[in-house]
């Protein structure tokens, strides 16, 4: 089994930044492809960034892309995601999400295996 756990969430102005990290335990998380899922009220989970096993392959939806960086710590089983330039749009809870196999990067909810429970980021306009 393996346990996700998010943090860093909050509130914070349009134009700000914030930094979510996700700690894994239960099982190293070194040959994990990974990523992060967003929820908005009222709206479907939606894919945000992605990161190979190996961390050398991140992926980005187009909304977030030049905004948000993925990055990953095996080290520490850590998942990160730094948000910069926020927007009202992304409002959601940010969920992390891990898989035991496989290279990635993938992109869709149904490819992991593990979830968080999720940390709520709120931007201010």
């Amino acid at each position: 089994q393996v346990q996700l756990v998010e943090s860093g969430g909050g509130l914070v102005q349009t134009g700000g930044s914030l930094t979510l990290s996700c700690f894994a335990s239960g099982r190293s998380i070194r040959t994990f492809p990974m990523a992060w899922f967003r929820q908005a009220p009222g709206k479907e989970r939606e894919f945000v960034s992605a990161i190979s096993w190996d961390g050398d392959s991140p992926y980005y939806s187009d909304s977030v892309l030049g905004r948000f960086t993925i990055s990953r710590d095996d080290a520490k089983s850590t998942l990160d995601l730094q948000m910069n330039s926020l927007e009202a749009e992304d409002t959601a809870v940010y969920y992390c999400a891990a898989r035991t196999f496989g290279s990635g990067p993938y992109a869709y909810a149904h490819d992991y295996e593990y979830w968080g429970r999720g940390t709520q980021v709120t931007v201010s306009s």
